[in-house]
C-alpha cells in the first residue's frame, strides 16, 4: 500500500468525530494501523479510550462508513486492540491544546 493511500485514508477516519470528546479519532491516538490488501479490504486497528467506552460501536460504524467512501476500500474490518493501551500521551498537539490537556 502506497504512502498515499494510507494518508486517504487516515484522512478519511479523521472524519469521525469521538461523540464523548468532540476530537477525531486520529488527532486522539486512537488509530494505531491502517492497511489495504490486494481485494481492497481496509483493516484498522485501533483502540478505544477505555475498555467499556459507550460509543465504541458508534465510533467502528462511521469509520466503516467514511472508508467505504474511498474507491479503493471494498470492505472494512475494524479491530479493536487493548494492547497498548491508550493513553493522554497519544494524543496530537492538537487534540491536548483542544481539550486542555498538558
Amino acid at each position: 500500500m502506497s504512502q498515499e493511500m494510507k494518508d486517504s485514508m487516515m484522512g478519511a477516519i479523521e472524519n469521525v468525530i469521538d461523540p464523548e470528546l468532540g476530537i477525531d479519532i486520529v488527532n486522539l491516538g486512537l488509530i494505531y494501523d491502517v492497511e489495504l490488501d490486494d481485494e481492497g479490504k481496509a483493516i484498522v486497528t485501533m483502540t478505544l479510550t477505555s475498555m467499556g467506552c459507550p460509543m465504541g460501536p458508534q465510533i467502528v460504524s462511521n469509520i466503516k462508513q467514511e472508508l467505504m467512501e474511498l474507491p479503493e476500500v471494498k470492505d472494512v474490518e475494524v479491530n479493536i486492540v487493548w494492547n497498548p493501551p491508550w493513553s493522554k500521551d497519544k494524543m496530537s498537539r492538537y487534540a491536548k491544546m483542544a481539550l486542555g490537556v498538558r
